[in-house]
């Protein structure tokens, strides 16, 4: 059985007007799950729906207490970390910039190491009028139906991170010049994504 998110009282999905949990095994490590999903500036390079992140603070990445904006499906939210352990926890809480209605949620996820690498899950409660009419009544299944998408990328991106990543441990032990792992895991993940 693997963990789930811890929910603070208010987000718990029993009470929560919108609920979704996706999750995938990864055949990579936790900690190349875990890198890819604390650069959030650069989650566009593997998952183009978010595009317009941007960590606030003068950091590059999400660490406990950082806030961060970011547009997803064309509305501007603001964020911010709320756990955060290294390699198994990342969960924040939102709120959707301008809405006056007092609308959030809380998503969180858990990577579980495995014998193949490990698994991941993330789980997303919403509440209040703004998320129920916009998910909830005009795009029922669209949090699930992101969430599944994006957990499908970042499994197909980590997994080629991993395998450039043992090409060029391999490469450096026979004595070849290393190879930049970013462009080999990106061409790799391309590829993975044209075949997928």
């Amino acid at each position: 059985m693997y963990e789930k998110v811890v929910w603070p009282e208010r987000y718990r999905p029993e009470t929560s007007a919108i609920y979704a949990l996706n999750d995938i095994d990864v055949a990579a490590p936790a900690e190349v799950v875990w890198k890819l999903l604390v650069e959030a500036e650069q989650w566009a390079g593997w998952f183009p729906p978010e595009d317009q992140v941007k960590v606030l603070g003068g950091g590059t990445e999400l660490a406990l207490g950082t806030r961060y904006t970011r547009v997803t499906v064309g509305f501007p939210m603001s964020l911010h970390v709320t756990e955060f352990e290294p390699y198994r926890r990342l969960s924040w809480e939102t709120v959707v910039d301008g809405d006056e209605t007092g609308s959030s949620a809380y998503h969180g996820w858990v990577i579980t190491p495995t014998a193949d690498g490990c698994h991941v899950l993330t789980e997303e409660t919403q509440q209040g009028p703004f998320f129920l009419e916009e998910l909830g009544h005009k795009r029922p299944g669209a949090l699930y139906r992101y969430h599944q998408d994006w957990v499908e990328r970042l499994a197909r991106t980590a997994e080629a991170e991993a395998t450039a990543r043992a090409e060029t441990g391999a490469a450096a032990q026979a004595g070849a010049p290393a190879q930049p792992t970013r462009g080999n895991a990106g061409a790799v993940a391309a590829k993975a994504a044209q075949r997928g």
